[in-house]
Order: structure tokens, then C-alpha cells, then sequence
């Protein structure tokens, strides 16, 4: 797969402040320090307190109203909603302390994640496939550097839960978060040696293969890569291998 690097470029950088932003208010609010019913900042004033553009803006208030964590009041302005209102399922970092644990969680995941990436296969839009293609990018370009890689790997399953075109799908990715990687919260301290690149680089295999499949509207061929996938990470976990996602 040949990807333009300098047309993906501008949309990565947006797509990673986006999540950042809502990642930044949604602890704002989790955490009581954007009490319900508190008006947020106008969209001029979020833009100067973060240094990102009018868009990003827009796009996070649009997932933190998906995740029924705000809504907007035309007119008026976007108010914080009572934490009953939000979604009722989420996992706390806490709860994915142990490997047991993470391993459980991996197992929700192939039973919804399959699914999921089926229907992106039927439902995708040239859109999905861009920002596919630019989180494989920044996964394939940050592992070779020896970076962290776990947010442009989140980024990457967000999207097919996206191309769903289902806000069920959506709204359960944007819960898990980035503790959705294994990854993320067992194996953050390993260096990137000769063999954990080898496995980060069948990961990045891995991703292509669902890929390809969504790309070819085959949902069979990507419920069968996404299973293929996950059940790969949950069996390098129980066996003691760095996990994948």
C-alpha cells in the first residue's frame, strides 16, 4: 500500500489534537471540575486555550454530545450534562489492573469488534478509509522510530467503529479510550528492542489485513482479520508476549 505522506499529513495532525481535546474535557467533566451544568467556553476561546483551529473544536464537542456528556443549546450555548446522562458503561483504568483482567476485556472486544468491522466493510465511506490509512501510517511510523504507538493503534479501531456508520459502535469505542490497548496499560515501560519490533510489525500486518478487507467490502474477510487479530493479542498475553491490541 502506497500512502502520500504529504496529503495525510494535515488530517493526522488534526485527527490527534481532536482526540486530545476530548480527551482533555471528558477528564474535565469525569472528574467534577466541569460541574453539570456548566456552560463550556464559546468555540473561540476553547480554540485559544488549546492552539487548535475552529474545527478540531467542533469535532470534539460532536463526540463529547455523542457520549451524552454535553449538549448544545442553539443560541445559547454547549452545557455540561449530569453524569446519569452519560453512558452508563465504561471501564476505569483501574479495572484493568491484573492480566486477567485485560484478557477479559480483550474477549468483549473480539465478540463486538468482529462484528463491527463487518458492517465497516459494508457501511465505509472514502473518509473512513483516509483516516484508516493515516492511523496506519502513524502506527507503522512511530513503531520504527522506537515512539509510542497506542494512540495512532486506538485510532485505528475508533475509525472502524466509526465507518459502522452505528453511534452504538462509536460511542463504545469512545468509552474504552486508549485503555482498550493492552499494550497501553501492561507493556508502556519495554524498550523497542529487535524482537518487540518484530511483533509491532505483525501488528501493523495485522491492521492491514482488516484493512484490506474493509477496503474490498468483504465483511467476511474483515470479521475474520479482526478476529484473527485479537484473538492473536489475547494469546500473546497468556502466554507472556508483549500484546498487541
Amino acid at each position: 500500500m502506497n500512502l502520500n505522506t504529504a496529503t495525510l499529513e494535515a488530517p493526522r495532525k488534526a485527527r490527534n489534537l481532536g482526540l486530545d481535546l476530548v480527551e482533555k474535557l471528558t477528564t474535565n467533566i469525569r472528574l467534577g471540575q466541569l460541574p453539570a451544568g456548566t456552560k463550556l467556553p464559546s468555540e473561540a476561546e476553547i480554540m485559544k486555550e488549546f492552539c487548535v483551529s475552529r474545527t478540531v473544536v467542533r469535532e470534539a464537542l460532536s463526540k463529547l454530545q455523542a457520549s451524552r456528556l454535553v449538549e448544545t443549546r442553539h443560541g445559547i450555548g454547549t452545557f455540561v450534562l449530569p453524569q446519569n446522562s452519560a453512558p452508563s458503561f465504561q471501564i476505569s483504568p483501574h479495572q484493568l489492573g491484573t492480566l486477567h483482567e485485560v484478557i477479559a476485556l480483550l474477549e468483549f472486544r473480539i465478540s463486538i469488534e468482529t462484528e463491527a468491522s463487518a458492517l465497516a466493510a459494508q457501511r465505509r465511506t472514502s473518509e473512513n478509509i483516509k483516516e484508516m490509512q493515516i492511523a496506519m501510517l502513524d502506527f507503522s511510523k512511530a513503531i520504527e522510530a522506537g515512539r509510542d504507538a497506542v494512540k495512532a493503534d486506538f485510532i485505528f479501531h475508533q475509525e472502524i467503529a466509526r465507518a459502522t456508520q452505528n453511534k452504538h459502535f462509536q460511542d463504545l469505542m469512545h468509552s474504552l479510550g486508549t485503555d482498550a490497548i493492552p499494550r497501553g496499560r501492561l507493556q508502556t515501560t519495554l524498550p523497542i528492542d529487535t524482537s518487540r519490533l518484530t511483533y509491532l510489525r505483525r501488528v501493523h500486518q495485522e491492521h492491514e489485513s482488516i484493512f484490506n478487507a474493509i477496503l474490498a467490502q468483504d465483511p467476511e474477510a474483515a470479521r475474520a482479520a479482526m478476529r484473527t487479530h485479537l484473538s492473536n493479542s489475547r494469546d500473546r498475553l497468556k502466554k507472556g508476549t508483549p500484546p498487541s491490541n
